[in-house]
């Protein structure tokens, strides 16, 4: 499953430029791997729709005859029941941008044009102040005469619905996943992942994959991350995934480690052992509960040396001459 960006070609936006975070590819990608997800977000937007049908991801490439780059996140085309189609433009904003009130009416004006489709703009926030920000109309004209006025649509903490029972999760991942990450900085995250991971345990891998993944990403490096992650290692540990892969990696990697430390502490023990050296009781609690591999080595070294067991951690203990 691929990133796709639709090429919008105008000046080179600083913003796309630099490094996409994870959180952004999140809250747009999700309607890639399910176009029909917006058919459902509709009543939570408050928007009355005719009945729609399928969607259909778009690649676009909108070369001008002087070629200038400009990407929309995510491109749909949706079919409806009763109409026609429209387009669908899937934007992912993790913060205010005034460079948007340019670029977001290009959008849509471009895309009617090339199209000749109805234009909808859909914008997924994070926080409650960017989500303020971008349902504000966007107006080219006179102020008392605007000539084009794009109106976004946003969904964010402030519409999405917070999901902490399990059967309204398994009723629709899709919806479920995207309010998790809308909600990402919500008091009750810890709440709206457990329920995540408890619906997603019994579905198949092929469906919960994504979804999985798509958590992950939205949260970022916030700490509700690594609760995201806790929860994949124990409520999804079946799973296979990168991120499932990631973790058990580290969790091999951190036994590897600890199985190293219990060999030296073991190994200081039995060289004192094997040269008749008594061992006090509280010799053996301190190089047990030693986790650092560099001291217990120079314990060992001087093991082979110490006439009795505590002398091992003086820095005055006898050196090989």
């Amino acid at each position: 499953m691929g990133t796709q960006q639709t090429d919008l070609s105008t000046p080179p936006d600083p913003e796309r430029n630099s490094m996409v975070s994870a959180p952004h590819e999140a809250m747009h990608r999700i309607f890639q791997e399910d176009p029909g997800l917006f058919a459902r977000l509709s009543g939570v937007l408050g928007l009355d729709l005719p009945p729609l049908g399928a969607g259909e991801p778009l690649t676009v490439d909108l070369t001008e005859t002087e070629p200038l780059e400009r990407r929309v996140d995510t491109l749909l085309r949706i079919e409806t029941q009763n109409g026609g189609p429209f387009l669908l433009v899937v934007e992912a904003q993790g913060k205010k941008d005034p460079g948007k009130a340019a670029s977001w009416p290009y959008y849509v004006t471009y895309l009617n044009n090339k199209y000749r489709l109805p234009v909808m703009l859909l914008v997924i926030c994070q926080d409650h102040a960017t989500a303020a920000w971008a349902a504000r109309p966007l107006t080219i004209g006179l102020p008392q005469w605007p000539t084009v006025t794009t109106r976004p649509l946003v969904a964010g903490p402030h519409n999405m619905p917070v999901i902490t029972k399990v059967a309204e999760a398994r009723k629709d991942l899709a919806l479920a996943t995207l309010s998790a990450i809308t909600h990402a900085d919500n008091p009750d995250v810890d709440a709206i992942l457990k329920t995540m991971s408890v619906a997603l345990r019994d579905t198949p891998d092929v469906i919960a994959g994504p979804f999985v993944e798509f958590i992950a990403q939205g949260l970022g490096n916030r700490p509700a991350a690594q609760q995201w992650r806790n929860l994949v290692a124990v409520d999804l540990s079946f799973y296979t995934s990168p991120l499932s892969e990631e973790i058990r990696d580290e969790g091999r990697a951190e036994g590897r480690v600890e199985g190293r430390v219990e060999r030296a502490a073991e190994d200081v023990l039995l060289v004192l052992d094997a040269r008749g050296v008594d061992i006090t009781h509280a010799t053996r609690v301190k190089v047990t509960a030693c986790g650092d591999s560099d001291v217990l080595r120079r314990w060992l070294v001087r093991a082979a040396f110490v006439s009795t067991s505590d002398e091992i951690f003086g820095e005055d203990a006898p050196s090989e001459q």
